[in-house]
């Protein structure tokens, strides 16, 4: 859980339906961000926008880590489409386009966030989160499932897998190939092979 103490004026953006508790001095109102590309990216279509003076609570849909991400106001941050949960107000996010070959095989989508700006934004992992700074064209490969936030270039490609990489993407050998400078953050669960172990785990009806 995210426990922030606004001073009075004070401002953060959240994800809708993150918010758990807040004093009573604290003021929320949201905003429509409508475009095109939310359409097609089935992101949120509002912020919300909490204004101290007072405490808030804020927490994900799943469990996991909850880590801040310091934006010096000149890197420009990738955000997987589930990893967002706060920022600051100096901190602005937009989606652009990743290129169809990526969207088809990065497991993030036709679009992802990005993030720019001076201030802190806090993101979210489905178990735990690792990241790795990479130094100039330093590689590393990672499962597709497992992108939290990035600043490294990457590229989509096929290896053999040999049946170690799980998920329905990475069975065809499709993984993501980063190469440094940057920053790559990962989460210990890939949500589909999760959900896919759940599933097996509840007892089938007799037919």
């Amino acid at each position: 859980m995210l426990y922030l103490r606004l001073q009075p004026g004070y401002e953060i953006k959240a994800k809708p339906g993150s918010m758990v508790a807040m004093d009573a001095t604290v003021k929320i109102r949201g905003k429509l961000k409508f475009s095109v590309k939310k359409i097609f990216t089935g992101g949120e279509m509002t912020e919300s926008f909490f204004t101290g003076p007072g405490e808030v609570l804020l927490a994900p849909e799943t469990w996991g880590d909850i880590v801040p991400i310091q934006l010096d106001g000149r890197t420009e941050w990738n955000v997987g489409r589930d990893a967002f949960l706060a920022c600051t107000g100096g901190v602005t996010r937009t989606t652009k386009s990743q290129g169809l070959g990526k969207a088809l095989f990065s497991g993030e989508g036709l679009f992802v966030y990005h993030a720019n700006g001076a201030g802190v934004m806090w993101v979210t992992s489905l178990g735990a989160v690792f990241s790795r700074t990479l130094q100039p064209g330093e590689q590393w490969i990672v499962d597709n499932g497992h992108l939290v936030a990035w600043t490294a270039k990457y590229k989509v490609e096929r290896i053999d897998a040999g049946g170690f990489l799980s998920g329905s993407h990475t069975d065809e050998g499709l993984v993501c190939r980063f190469t440094g400078p940057g920053i790559v953050y990962i989460q210990t669960r890939n949500p589909e092979t999760l959900g896919q172990w759940i599933r097996e785990q509840v007892p089938q009806q007799a037919q």
